[in-house]
């Protein structure tokens, strides 16, 4: 009857006449321990329940990683039409209703077994992968991502080489109810999926980190935009957003931004969720970020410097007034629209707008800072974090 449920398996399945012959073998193995632990069963005066348990224990592990489950369904399916056909031909008539109500049952206990078997192998694929993620996400976090990193991210999925930012959070409460930080994973998973992104995520302390991968993420407005939609997934608290960089082995740019921003961003109670870590530039750089004092002297006070029609002048005279137009054109004896090109000139040339408030505090640092850093090429005597 073995023989019979193998010739039926090769005739139906084409992914079985795939296999190599280990694995026919195998297979081979659990179909005769099934219809012998059956015959047993059956034969038995006095049966419990049927036990299935012994049925996939003649094959080995490398079983289920080499056949999925909807196969094994398909093979006991097969193997049992096989036994019901052989019934009917050489039992008796009045035999057979008890036999296919017995076959009923026992054919029940092996897909649970079946189904167990899977199940207890996803478990412990999924503890695998948490701990393999975990690994990924420590290495970039402490700015160690190389080859060995590339290769395991690759294993998890990770096919991303263009686009790359972190995010930086805090953890779910585990403790609360109906928390549970995998399940936050999980959702943000998802959303990453359907915005067609690669995520790798791990809690790591009191801190839950994502790293997201895609082409897309080159635009600071768009990455905002996906990451509102998990940050809920986060506990309750700032969310800040890395800078995108180009590649997975230059993650230790975006995680030391995020990171540094997420120290700092207490000092911007109003900040929103989330927020760029180049939105938290002067909180960075009063915090001690060197990366950040740097940024804000050559990015907003260099260019304006360098513009030259009296662009920092204005800028300068226009803080020192308390944001007043009419009275930056009286102290600069010009007229009140020159001041507004002028002021409209700061901001196509720094990206920040002196009538902004949050902006007007950012320009007023990079001033100072740009005037304590010198000219380009001067090092910040600050820690550079």
């Amino acid at each position: 009857m073995t023989t019979v449920a193998v010739g039926e398996m090769e005739t139906r399945h084409t992914w079985f006449r795939e296999l190599d012959a280990e694995p026919r073998s195998w297979i081979t193995l659990v179909a005769r321990a099934g219809i012998d632990g059956f015959v047993t069963w059956f034969a038995d005066p006095d049966p419990d329940g049927p036990v299935t348990s012994d049925v996939f224990g003649s094959a080995p592990r490398e079983l289920a990683r080499r056949i999925s489950l909807h196969q094994t369904v398909e093979l006991v399916r097969t193997t049992i039409d096989v036994v019901e056909t052989q019934i009917d031909e050489v039992m008796p008539r009045s035999d057979r209703p008890v036999l296919h109500t017995a076959i009923v049952a026992y054919s029940r206990e092996v897909a649970f077994a079946a189904a167990e078997i899977y199940a207890r192998a996803a478990e412990l694929r999924g503890t695998w992968d948490a701990r393999l993620e975990a690994s990924v996400v420590d290495a970039v976090l402490r700015g160690e991502t190389d080859e060995s990193v590339l290769s395991r991210a690759s294993t998890l999925g990770w096919t991303s080489n263009q686009g790359v930012v972190v995010v930086v959070g805090s953890a779910p409460h585990t403790d609360a109810p109906s928390v549970d930080a995998a399940s936050e994973l999980e959702a943000i998973r998802h959303q990453a999926a359907i915005s067609g992104l690669d995520m790798l995520g791990a809690v790591q302390g009191d801190r839950l980190i994502v790293v997201l991968g895609g082409p897309a993420l080159k635009d600071p407005d768009w990455t905002l935009g996906v990451v509102a939609r998990f940050v809920g997934s986060f506990a309750p608290g700032p969310v800040v957003v890395g800078p995108p960089v180009d590649h997975l082995m230059d993650t230790g740019a975006s995680t030391r931004e995020a990171l540094s921003g997420y120290r700092a961003v207490v000092g911007w109670p109003e900040a929103p969720r989330p927020v760029s870590a180049h939105d938290l530039l002067p909180e960075r750089a009063l915090n001690g970020d060197g990366h950040a004092r740097r940024a804000l002297a050559r990015e907003l006070h260099d260019p304006l410097q360098d513009a030259g029609g009296g662009l920092l002048e204005t800028l300068v005279v226009f803080l020192d007034q308390g944001l007043s137009v009419e009275a930056t054109a009286r102290a600069l004896f010009v007229h009140a629209n020159t001041v507004r090109y002028r002021l409209r000139r700061v901001h196509e040339v720094s990206g920040y707008s002196p009538t902004d408030p949050r902006d007007a505090y950012a320009l007023r640092l990079a001033l100072t800072l740009g005037r304590l850093l010198g000219r380009r090429g001067l090092t910040d005597g600050g820690r550079g974090d």
